[in-house]
């Protein structure tokens, strides 16, 4: 069969790696033998023959520094000790004698208070030391004595000063036989200010512990050592000895605790953690790694030993053995060739992790690469799966190994959950696990499997998410169907249907679950699970179903609350029809609720079904909403102001005519149908309100016809509409006079309507009343009547004899007008040129302004009209064509008329015409001044000519 989830890399093959500890022979051969060398923040010290020091700084390897030790005598260097900072270099002689070396110095030092004592150990002060002070220290020397000592360099001292400060005894090392040679010093601070110093002998591992107060650590650890001046301090002992015992440390980062240890004594190798929060010993996982048979202290027995995070190295005379600390296997040998001499020591270099061994002729240094590329597979086969993971999160298929051992584990040990959460995670094959928990009836199990491989599939991977997708819901109810049967197994019930609605409302399942509803919704029905259904639907969005559902289940007020949250204009109007006849005031509410984002038109067919079976008072619903749909919402549709007309006028007659009053008279600005309207209120018999509509549709004689019937008041209201057609107004009122006399035989009211319209007379009315009507009914209407009659003529009478009084004054001003004349005095002078006026023809005004005839034709064509201009033109042309020359305008009127001749008639009638337009009036006092007040003086298109005439 093929795998619906297959493996990617069960059958991987891991990559062929280089050696975890790679050794490199440095290229270097070195004039004398070396006796010693250290090194450390990548400073390195060389002792070669009997008087010569090599420093090499390992970043500029080829400078080195050369110093020579300025000795005389057979003194030889037993041993050399450099500090964390590489920055102090302490060489102890064979003579029990002691010299310093500062790295920025050439020159060497003697110690004078260290003369006397075979160094065979330092411990550094790392929280203090500097390059130029090394702090308190701790020295150990052969003879088993404990010295405090400080050693600080004078820069720019004019006088050599002594570099050691101080050198105190402050305890002294013993074992069975007496005091012992004090082989390792180590000094390193815990938490609160406790300091812990391990010192080892040839059989025994010492432990001084003890506080130094906050600012008092530059005095020292005399205090901690004084503590255990009456009893011995806690330490570990060894039955064998091969002369000497060494300690090798961990520490994972620079400036930090060391995290393990390995003591190279007579019996083997203790090894272990450092575990500061402990009160007296910081030694912790301890265990002991005992020599093989190959390892013969009296013949070969180790030199040296390094600790590493995972192994630790012992040299042996001709080779190097690295033993793995997790499982105490030897995982590498590497032999020296006999050409190079026995192996001398090996020491690493704490800042950078290499590893240097030398010979006294040979130099090698050992690289460590990927040291914990294996170990996930220690801890895997110890059962330590979390570490194991650990070590291998960048190795996937050594992750998948893991997993997989893992889950078999807790497999085995029916650990049936935690065993599928590890095998979700591996690259198995789905059908085989699947299997497995099937054949061990582990449901719950396989469900966790199945929920977390879920979890690890990719978008893309949508067959596989589809089938556990719906083979996780079948699981899950039938998991449900079995626990909702036992009450003893209630609360088991309610937290795996709360882990299916979990399921269920997954985001990351909802695209699959929404694409596959249908298969989903099918499972449900078939276990017959309606409250899951439910719960489904809404998660997918689908109230339709929700709602469907509550409607089925008489459940009307859950699947109007469904509706209410979820505001879905669609579903509103599908299922309102169904609400409505049931809660008709909650589904009104809801409406209002939902405002504009609802068509009332659409819920118009949900109303009218339910008002035509119901109540008054539920149609009153009905009405609620369509005012709020009017007044509210300010809804201009005509049906809806036609739906509400209608349940005005079949359930309030009293709102129906306050509502057509409020729409208005205006026609264009209604939005109910007039005609639809006036029927209505026809067929249920609301006069008032067709009278209103007759008088909205300008209908005023039906209206007046109509009004007649309910109230004479209101016709009259009606007859004072049409206030631009008082023919019509007429008639209208002649209706109600006609009424007024023939239908109520009233005839004071008919003398009411005669003074109610100015437009009625007396004789319009008379026709309407009956013969044996006596005049004493309207005696006195009939003599105002008369009187007015009266009035009018005698006010026509007065108007002639105001026309005749006009008439005659005016021929008296024609005749006035006719006779006047005017003196001019020689010395005159035109008012527009300014030169004497009888030179040329001139006219004289009223006013007694004076002009040329040319001065004064000069001043009024401009500002004459185009078509008197062009009238004005055309005259004078015929006056030029003329024969007879004219030398005045104004001359005595015999002497105008001698001739009667038909040229010189014609002659007259052009200066006439010429004078008409010309001097019709004063240029200066008439209406022409009065028209140019806002011209400028000065022509604008001429004001810059002006502008430099006065310049």
């Amino acid at each position: 069969s093929v795998s619906v989830l297959s493996p990617g890399y069960v059958n991987a093959r891991l990559e062929k790696e280089t050696p975890i500890f790679n050794k490199q022979r440095i290229d270097f051969a070195p004039p004398e033998k070396i006796n010693s060398l250290v090194v450390s923040s990548n400073q390195l010290c060389m002792s070669l023959g009997k008087d010569t020091l090599l420093r090499i700084d390992l970043g500029k390897p080829d400078e080195p520094n050369q110093v020579e030790l300025g000795r005389k005598d057979e003194a030889k260097v037993y041993k050399m000790f450099l500090d964390h900072t590489g920055s102090h270099l302490l060489i102890a002689l064979n003579t029990s004698e002691c010299l310093y070396l500062n790295r920025s110095v050439q020159k060497v030092r003697a110690l004078s208070r260290w003369k006397g004592h075979l160094i065979e150990s330092v411990g550094w002060n790392k929280f203090l030391g500097s390059e130029t002070n090394t702090g308190p220290i701790l020295v150990g020397t052969a003879q088993g004595q404990i010295y405090e000592a400080e050693i600080s360099v004078s820069e720019g001292s004019l006088f050599s000063t002594n570099p050691d400060q101080y050198f105190r005894q402050v305890y002294t090392l013993e074992e069975e036989s007496g005091p012992a040679p004090v082989c390792c010093l180590e000094i390193e601070r815990g938490i609160e200010g406790k300091f812990f110093i391990i010192a080892t002998t040839r059989k025994r591992l010492f432990q001084f512990v003890g506080k130094v107060p906050e600012g008092t650590e530059q005095q020292g650890f005399s205090s901690i050592f004084a503590m255990h001046a009456d009893h011995l301090p806690s330490f570990r002992e060894f039955p064998a000895s091969f002369g000497f015992s060494e300690i090798a440390f961990y520490t994972p980062k620079l400036r930090s605790n060391p995290r393990s240890f390995a003591w190279m004594m007579g019996n083997g190798v203790l090894y272990g953690t450092l575990d500061y929060s402990r009160p007296d010993s910081i030694l912790s996982d301890e265990r002991v790694w005992v020599y093989p048979s190959d390892i013969d202290i009296t013949v070969n027995k180790p030199i040296s030993i390094v600790l590493t995070q995972f192994h630790f190295l012992l040299l042996l005379p001709d080779r190097v053995k690295a033993v793995c600390t997790l499982n105490g296997q030897v995982v590498f040998q590497d032999p020296f060739l006999e050409k190079f001499g026995l192996l001398t020591r090996m020491i690493k270099d704490p800042t950078v992790q290499q590893i240097w061994i030398h010979t006294e002729k040979v130099v090698f240094r050992y690289h460590v690469q990927r040291e914990s590329r294996d170990v996930w597979k220690m801890y895997m086969n110890m059962n330590k799966f979390d570490l194991a993971k650990e070590y291998c999160k960048d190795r996937p298929e050594c992750l998948d190994i893991v997993l997989a051992k893992e889950a078999e584990h807790c497999f085995q040990n029916k650990r049936y959950l935690d065993s599928a959460k590890c095998y979700a995670l591996t690259q198995n094959y789905f059908e085989e696990i699947a299997l497995k928990f099937i054949e061990a009836k582990q449901e719950e199990a396989l469900m966790e499997f199945l929920i977390k491989k879920l979890s690890n599939l990719k978008p893309s991977e949508k067959t596989q998410t589809t089938l556990l997708t719906t083979w996780l819901t079948e699981l899950y109810l039938n998991w449900l169907g079995i626990l909702e049967g036992d009450p003893s197994q209630r609360n088991l019930y309610l937290d795996t249907r709360e882990k299916f609605r979990t399921f269920l409302s997954s985001p990351k399942n909802k695209d699959c679950l929404f694409n596959n509803r249908a298969s989903i919704y099918e499972l449900l029905a078939s276990h017959g699970d309606t409250e899951h259904m439910v719960y489904f639907a809404v998660i997918m969005q689908d109230y339709e179903r929700v709602v469907a559902h509550h409607c089925q289940h008489d459940e009307y007020d859950e699947a109007l609350n469904v509706l209410s949250r979820h505001r879905d204009e669609k579903l509103f109007y599908k299922f309102s029809p169904v609400l409505i006849q049931h809660i008709p005031k909650k589904v009104v509410d809801a409406w209002i609720s939902m405002g504009s984002r609802l068509d009332a038109r659409n819920l118009i067919p949900a109303l009218v079904n339910y008002s035509q079976s119901a109540s008054t008072q539920q149609i009153n619903e009905a009405i609620r909403y369509m005012e709020f749909c009017v007044y509210q919402l300010e809804e201009t549709q005509q049906a809806i102001h036609n739906y509400l007309l209608s349940l005005y006028a079949l359930c309030r007659p009293d709102s129906l005519l306050s509502y057509l009053e409020q729409a208005g008279t205006n026609p264009n600005r209604i939005h109910y149908d007039l005609k639809y309207a006036l029927r209505l209120c026809a067929e249920h018999g609301h006069h008032h309100a067709c009278v209103h509509i007759y008088k909205v549709m300008e209908l005023y004689e039906e209206a007046v016809d109509l009004a007649l019937q309910v109230d004479v008041d209101l016709a009259k209201s009606c007859a004072d509409l049409p206030e631009d057609d008082e023919e019509l107004r007429k008639k209208l009122w002649l209706k109600i006079a006609r009424h007024v006399v023939q239908e109520e035989k009233d005839v004071k009211k008919a003398m009411a309507c005669l003074s109610s319209c100015a437009l009625l007379k007396i004789e319009d009315v008379l026709p309407f009343f009956p013969d044996f009507v006596t005049i004493d009914h309207f005696k006195e209407a009939i003599c105002n009547s008369l009187e007015d009659y009266n009035k009018h003529i005698e006010e026509l009478k007065r108007e002639m004899e105001e026309a005749t009084q006009s008439a005659k004054r005016i021929r008296e001003d024609i005749q006035e007008m006719r006779n006047k004349y005017g003196s001019v005095e020689p010395q005159e002078k035109c008012a527009a040129c300014d030169f004497p006026l009888l030179n040329r023809p001139f006219y004289l005004f009223l006013c007694g302004h004076m002009f040329h005839y040319d001065c004064l034709l000069q001043a009024v064509f401009p500002n004459l009209p185009a078509y008197k201009q062009a009238k004005l033109e055309d005259l004078q042309k015929k006056l030029a064509a003329t024969s007879q020359p004219s030398k005045s305008h104004h001359r005595p009127k015999d002497a105008d008329t001698i001739s009667l001749g038909k040229g010189q008639q014609s002659r007259e009638q052009i200066k006439a015409d010429i004078d008409d337009i010309v001097a019709a009036e004063c240029v200066y006092c008439g209406e022409l001044m009065i028209r140019s007040i806002d011209k400028p003086f000065i022509d604008p298109q001429k004001y810059e000519e002006e502008m430099q005439s006065w310049l």
